[in-house]
């Protein structure tokens, strides 16, 4: 197979526009590629990449193996100069309105459900990551608490209360009945709510 490259141009100029196809090569030399990450895992293994950084660029620079709950709620708290969703602080006229009519001062932080997603992805990537479950920082019920917070202030600044969403119950109901001849028998009815 000869190793030449098409141009395929429009008009008289083949330089816009070009698409260049190169015939393919034999596929027994090439390693093959290595499988798709899913969008979660993508994210997953930058989140990881960019805490992992954060922790270098500390004074002194924290040791993964040495990263405690602490660490993770500067790094939470470092987040929020990148935020895009607007907190009105209680000082503020807007405090407490979901639609506010004019622009204000009042800080962008990190959304809480961000942070939320954030800290599921980092939990689950350093166990993959070889931490042990029962020392993930992440994991730590002072995280637990910090998020609570967050999103509980950040509901009432924008006037939007935070509701739970409420988890299906199932029944099972069990019906027994006996024939004639001595023979139980049972029907099972799931209802979900």
């Amino acid at each position: 197979m000869s190793s030449e490259k098409i141009s395929v141009g429009e008009g008289s100029s083949s330089s816009s526009g070009a698409i260049t196809i190169a015939p393919p090569h034999n596929h027994h030399h090439q390693p093959s590629p290595a499988p798709r990450l899913s969008r979660y895992e993508s994210q997953k293994h930058r989140d990881w990449n960019t805490f992992g950084q954060y922790l270098k660029n500390q004074r002194p620079p924290v040791p993964l193996p040495q990263c405690n709950y602490n660490n993770v709620l500067d790094f939470l708290r470092y987040l929020d100069q990148f935020g895009k969703t607007k907190v009105h602080l209680h000082g503020c006229l807007f405090f407490g309105q979901p639609e506010p009519p004019g622009p204000c001062t009042c800080p962008l932080r990190q959304a809480w459900g961000s942070l939320d997603a954030l800290i599921g992805r980092l939990r689950a990537a350093y166990e993959e990551n070889g931490g042990l479950q029962e020392t993930n920082p992440f994991a730590s019920g002072a995280i637990r608490v910090y998020l609570r917070e967050v999103r509980d202030s950040q509901a009432k600044a924008r006037g939007i209360p935070y509701k739970k969403k409420k988890k299906k119950r199932s029944n099972l109901q069990i019906k027994v009945s006996n024939n004639n001849d001595g023979a139980i028998s049972a029907t099972f009815q799931l209802q979900s709510s």
